[in-house]
């Protein structure tokens, strides 16, 4: 019985597979026959009736002829075997004979990709036949217009060109043969190679466009501007050379040699329409000839940087020197009263020296003047770098003077600032005073201490001779410091003491029922009567807010009233 039960399943298992395989082969087999359908319904034909439109002979009645017989061949042929390898897989599906029906289907497939090709192919080549037809009929007109109108420009103004007239007349000439060449291959049906003779026109009529607009320009800059020039550029050389000017480092005849060479091949170049290597051959030269404009007005603006500023230059140098000698005698001065560091007494001598070498240097530059043998521009650099080191020395000459004469300024300030410190000592003393403090803690005596020997130290360097400023700053700098913390201190100590005797004043109303308050408050009378403020601060602040919080702010509240 579990046999027969087994065998019914596995039966039923098959039948299911096979049903559910044949729908997959039957819905592949649909696919492949609409595919078929829509290449059959493809316009084919209809596409390559426009071809009729041309003149049907040469290359396009051979390619119409290939495309005809590669769709009859579609039709006639590769479609009707589709058709029956379509009717085998229907018959091997509905037999359950899936692996041939697999096989047929992929054949079938084959063909049809192989025929969507050819008729790819097909529309392919047809467009570009097409295609080619149209864009040359409408770009041949407008090359045609293009021709005509060079062809009028050379006529009208042919002395323009010059000998290239020759060269140009000749291109357009074989422009002219394109031309013919392009009717002659359209005649005959020849589009496609009718198509790659306009191009070539296109580009052959753009390139001879550009040449006959540029060369008259260029024949102009060449035999006219150029040439005018390089004449302005000799007859300014030559002056200047009558005028005393060394030039000879300037090489100008040479170069100018080697432009006028250079405008000849550029007018044979012409003669050929090379336009692009002349155009680059002028850009070049004429920045050649500014150059050489540049180098001349050089010469010029040196000659006149040399006379305006030699004089003025031999003056200055006689004022430095005579600057020099007031600063030694100043700096001898001022060493009587100032202590000198060994480099700042050495700075009279090192201007000196600096000073020596630019006259001996002005000395060799009128050498060169008066012999006139060197360029204006050499000769003016060497007075620029002078007028450079003068500039120099000039300016460490103010700084020493301004140093020499702020010592006298530095002694000043710092005596009133002493006179400031100690008045602000004195301050100090005075709060002390008149606060009734029963005693000083030791560390704010030593520091008071520490205060006054600051301050006798910028006293005892003031009165030093000669004065060292650079010690009495240093002395100042730390009485300062030391001054300004002490009076910060005697604020904050009378302050405490003050802060001290109101909490010990409020906690006294909490005394006699409070022991541990009471002990408090009998530690920090204890540490005020030792002049310990701090401790005494802390032991009855501490004991106060434990038996009121926030008594402490309080108290300062009340005193702070009390001040306003």
């Amino acid at each position: 019985m579990e046999f027969i039960i087994g065998a019914i399943v596995i039966v039923l298992i098959l039948l299911v597979f096979g049903f559910v395989t044949r729908k997959k082969y039957y819905k592949e087999i649909d696919k492949l026959e609409a595919w078929k359908i829509d290449i059959m319904n493809r316009p084919v034909t209809d596409e390559m009736g426009k071809v009729k439109q041309l003149n049907m002979t040469g290359e396009t009645e051979e390619m119409f002829e290939r495309w005809r017989k590669a769709w009859d061949d579609i039709v006639a042929t590769e479609l009707p075997e589709v058709e029956d390898h379509l009717f085998d897989s229907e018959e091997f599906t509905d037999k359950y004979r899936f692996k041939k029906a697999k096989e047929s289907n992929r054949r079938i497939e084959s063909i049809l990709k192989s025929v969507e090709t050819k008729i790819e192919n097909i529309l392919a080549e047809l467009n570009e036949l097409i295609g080619s037809e149209e864009a040359s009929r409408v770009e041949i007109e407008e090359l045609s217009n293009q021709y005509k109108m060079m062809k009028k420009t050379l006529l009208i103004q042919r002395h323009v060109y010059g000998k290239s007239i020759q060269t140009l007349e000749t291109k357009l000439d074989a422009l002219s043969t394109k031309f013919d060449l392009f009717e002659e291959l359209t005649e005959n049906g020849d589009y496609i190679k009718a198509r790659e003779v306009v191009i070539v026109l296109k580009d052959e009529g753009q390139t001879l466009l550009e040449k006959i607009e540029k060369i008259p320009d260029l024949l102009t800059e060449v035999s006219t501007i150029l040439p005018s020039q390089l004449n302005e550029i000799e007859e300014g050389f030559k002056e200047m050379i009558e005028e005393g000017f060394m030039l000879d480092h300037l090489q100008i005849d040479k170069e100018l040699e080697s432009l006028r060479k250079s405008l000849n091949t550029y007018t044979e170049l012409l003669e050929n329409t090379e336009v692009h290597e002349v155009e680059n051959g002028i850009n070049e030269q004429k920045e050649k000839i500014d150059v050489l404009y540049e180098l001349l007005e050089k010469e010029v603006f040196s000659k006149h940087f040399i006379f305006k500023h030699r004089d003025e230059t031999q003056n200055q140098l006689r004022e430095i020197k005579a600057a020099n000698e007031q600063i030694r005698v100043e700096t001898e001065f001022v060493r009587q009263s100032y202590q000198l560091a060994e480099g700042e007494l050495e700075i009279p001598n090192s201007l000196d020296k600096q000073l020596l070498k630019l006259i001996k240097r002005f000395e060799a530059l009128e050498t060169k003047i008066m012999e006139d043998q060197s360029a204006y521009t050499i000769l003016s650099a060497d007075l620029s770098e002078i007028r450079e080191g003068i500039e120099k020395v000039v300016q460490d000459q103010q700084e020493f003077t301004s140093h020499l004469q702020n010592l006298r300024k530095d002694e000043i300030e710092a005596r009133e600032k002493l006179a400031d410190l100690r008045k602000k000592t004195s301050e100090a003393i005075k709060i002390v005073s008149k606060s009734n403090i029963p005693g000083l803690p030791n560390d704010y005596q030593l520091f008071m201490e520490k205060v006054h020997e600051n301050i006798q130290n910028v006293f005892k360097t003031l009165n030093e001779k000669p004065l060292n400023i650079k010690a009495i700053q240093e002395y100042l700098q730390q009485a300062i410091e030391s001054v300004d913390t002490l009076y910060n201190k005697t604020v904050e100590l009378v302050e405490t003491v003050v802060l001290v005797e109101k909490v010990i004043q409020y906690g006294n109303r909490y005394r006699a029922r409070n022991t541990k308050l009471a002990d408090g408050l009998q530690r920090a009378e204890e540490y005020f009567r030792s002049y310990d403020y701090r401790l005494a601060l802390e032991e009855a602040a501490s004991a106060v807010e434990e038996v009121e919080p926030g008594a402490l702010k309080t108290i300062e509240d009340m005193i702070n009233h009390e001040e306003i």
